[in-house]
Parts: C-alpha cells; structure tokens; sequence
C-alpha cells in the first residue's frame, strides 16, 4: 500500500513538472514533494491484516458460543446444563453491549488523563462516537487495521473474560444475579485491568509486563473473581459429602476441542497482524496445550489414577491458559516447559488443595484459569528468555522482568479480588446471590428458565 501510495505521488508530481518546464525544480525539492505526499496520506488497513483479525474475532467468539458453553455444560449436573448454557450466552450478550457503550472507552479510549486517574483508565469515546468505517488503530507496527475490527476483537475478550467467572459459582448463582453481576465487575475489574496492561499509560504496561494475551487481564482475573464469588455464594448442596460427576464428558471433549480451535484466534489474533509473530503464538498455542493435556494424564497415573478424559480436557485448557500471556513472547521449547509445569501445578491444587481448603470453586475456574494464569505470567519472564529460544534480545535482565511479572499478578489479584467482593456484596445486598433450597435440588434448569436439557 505504501509503495502505491509513493508511486502515485510520484506521478502527480511528475506531472506538475512537465506542465510547467520553465519553473522545473531541482532533484531534491521533487524528492521532498514525494516525501510530503506520502506523509500526508491517511494510513490504511492492509487487507490481509485486517481479515485475519476479522477471522481471528469470530474464531474467540466461537471459544464463548458454543465452546465454553458446551466445556462448563457438560461438567455440570444435567438438571443445571442449560441454566450453565444460558448463563453464559446472556452474560456475553451483555458484555458486548457495554463494551460498545462505555467498556471501549474506559480500557482503550481515545482521552488520556493525565497523572494517577490515567494510569487505570481512559476516557471519550463513550458509545464509540468518533468512529466510523474509515476510522484506524495501530498495531505494534506501522501498520493499522480498521478500528471496528479492534474494537470487535477486544469486546470478546471482555465476554469471555466475565463467562469463565461462571464455572466457579455454576448450579447455584441465580440468573438475576448473574445479569447485575456481570455489569457492575465488568466497569470497575476489568476494564480497568485491561487498560492497565494492554492500553498505553496504563500502570502495568509502563511498567513493562508482558502478556501477550491475557494471563492477568482474563485468566488471573476471572479465576480470582470466580473464587471470591464461590466465597460469597458458599457451598453447593450437598458438597463435598455427596458425588457430583460431570453429567457429559462427551459435551465437555467437544467443548474442549471448540475452545482449542478458537483460542489460535485468541493468541495469534493478539498479534494484531498477520505476521512472524502471530505464527510464533500459533505453534505455541499447539505445542503449550499438548504438553499440558499429556502432563496432566501422567500426573494422574503417578497419583494411582488411570489417565482420564476429564484429565485431558483439563490438561488442554491449562496448556492453553498458561501459554496464553506468553504466546508471542516464548519460543516453542519454553512454551512445552511452560505447559509442562503448569500442568503439574493445577493438577495439584485440582485435587489436593482444593479439597484442603473446602472451597466449592464448582468446574474449578479457579484452579484452572487462576493458577494457571500465574504460573504463565511468571513463567513468561523466563521463556522470553533468548538461553530458551525467546524473542528476547537480552536488554532486561531475568530477575528484572520476574520482579515486573510479580508485580502485575500481585495487582491484579488484588485488584480482581477486592473488586469481585464489592460487585458481589452489592448485588447480595440487593436482589440476593443465590437460589433457594428447592430450586437448587430441583435444578436450575427448570426453576431459572423453565426447561429441561433432556426429557
């Protein structure tokens, strides 16, 4: 595009002067109209950048509906499978509209605040007013892409971000709760988080922390929040004393294999090109999430287990989850390690210290995404390590960037967990968190929405 425009300014040029030989300018004045030409032609969206982005959009909205919904269904009790299904297509419904009214603006908007307030959000932009089709947004070239595909882009990573909240207070949390829940923790947890990491002047990405993708802003976040929230909720009926498998590991698989697929959309779409760097997040997001699913099946034959598919579909998503805040900034040999050691800890705390603490973190979105989404924040500072085949070029020093990727899961732990508790206080206050004894024996299939799953 840029040599089109330089030819063509090249042309307009050349003929100025050959309609006027008598005033003919030098070489250098001729070299400088060019210049100013190009210079002052508007930027556009190269194509191919931008229907990448476009596919890599739908390919994370295929991670919510029907990925997730199917993943979280099939964990639960059949009598909660279309409550679970429900909840999670409403509340990133939801999402998406607030993104689009006001989310866009406080994360990424076009007003910079200057001194602390501008550290956590931004401002303008409110209902996208400036934007139209013509409209563009950088990337980490100098390239841009169209700004609604932008705006598109990070608005699922907004809907997925509050629906894994869901697989922590699943069968319990009615779906009233869930719908004043959703909009309040989203304008003062994450939108302020992902302006923080991912939005220039924003307190974690001055400081220099790298996530790629979304290890603190959607995994740590929505594991923390899901966590507190099953703090509030308490403990399902029956819990632990009476067994409660999956009702489907069938849908679970398919869930699992839907959210694989769609999360190359989620790491290499945050490449915003398509470019070496999408394709380095590509082969990690294949070679993390093999490594994970594996390590996980052999953990649970070291601990007298036979290697299960829950364990698998388990394995896969904290491969995926652990990759995700490194997915550009690792080689694939660290990204293997980072699957590998993600793994063994979630399946630690999946099966020895949730049951230690007693906490009913329901389809463990805590155990999962919230652990898992530490030990990838943390452990990026050393796979972006060049001694393990990292893009880094050796400017920060390992203990550096480690102090840097502490800090940000410490705020952002803190941040999630603080605001969570506010989000949840104020809407148990109100309207109330939880179903009824009856409604919850009966299953919240029938007394939330008036259906079944299976007759």
């Amino acid at each position: 595009m840029k040599r089109i425009i330089l030819k063509a300014a090249a042309l307009a040029t050349g003929a100025v002067l050959l309609a006027a030989p008598s005033f003919a300018a030098p070489v250098s004045d001729v070299a400088e109209a060019v210049t100013a030409a190009a210079e002052a032609a508007p930027a556009v969206p190269n194509p191919g950048n931008n229907a990448w982005m476009m596919t890599a959009t739908v390919l994370v909205m295929l991670m919510i509906l029907p990925g997730l919904a199917l993943f979280y269904g099939g964990l639960t009790r059949s009598k909660n499978m279309l409550s679970t299904m429900t909840q999670i297509g409403a509340t990133a419904c939801l999402a998406m509209l607030i993104w689009v009214m006001w989310g866009y603006s406080l994360a990424f908007g076009d007003t910079t605040y200057e001194g602390t307030l501008g550290l956590f959000v931004s401002g303008g932009s409110y209902f996208l007013s400036g934007t139209d089709a013509s409209s563009t947004a950088a990337t980490f070239t100098d390239e841009v892409i169209s700004k609604y595909v932008f705006i598109s882009f990070q608005m699922t990573f907004a809907a997925i971000t509050a629906a894994l909240i869901l697989g922590a207070t699943a069968e319990r949390m009615k779906f009233s709760a869930v719908m004043a829940f959703v909009p309040i923790w989203l304008t003062i947890v994450y939108f302020p988080i992902a302006h923080m990491v991912w939005a220039g002047g924003g307190l974690l990405f001055e400081d220099g922390a790298l996530d790629f993708a979304g290890g603190t802003v959607v995994h740590i976040n929505a594991g923390v929040s899901g966590l507190v929230l099953a703090y509030l909720l308490g403990k399902r009926r029956g819990y632990p004393s009476e067994p409660m498998p999956p009702h489907s590991l069938v849908m679970t698989m398919i869930g699992t294999g839907l959210l694989w697929v769609g999360w190359f959309g989620f790491n290499a779409g945050s490449a915003l090109e398509a470019d070496g760097s999408a394709g380095l997040a590509m082969i990690n997001t294949f070679v993390a999430t093999a490594a994970g699913a594996l390590t996980w099946m052999v953990a649970e034959r070291a601990a007298g287990h036979k290697g299960s598919a829950l364990g698998f579909c388990s394995g896969v998503i904290v491969g995926l989850v652990a990759v995700t805040p490194a997915a550009g900034n690792s080689g694939p040999f660290g990204a293997i390690l980072l699957g590998i050691i993600a793994s063994l800890v979630c399946y630690v705390f999946v099966a020895k210290v949730k049951a230690k603490f007693g906490y009913d973190d329901s389809l463990d979105a805590f155990g999962i995404h919230g652990v898992g989404g530490i030990v990838g924040a943390i452990g990026t500072a050393v796979v972006y390590q060049p001694f393990l085949g990292g893009p880094g070029d050796g400017s920060t020093a390992l203990g550096a960037q480690l102090g840097v990727q502490v800090f940000s899961v410490l705020v952002t732990i803190a941040w999630a967990g603080l605001g969570t508790l506010i989000a949840g206080f104020l809407v148990k206050l109100t309207i109330g968190l939880r179903v009824d004894e009856e409604s919850e024996v009966n299953g919240l299939d029938i007394s939330e929405h008036g259906e079944r799953a299976y007759n």
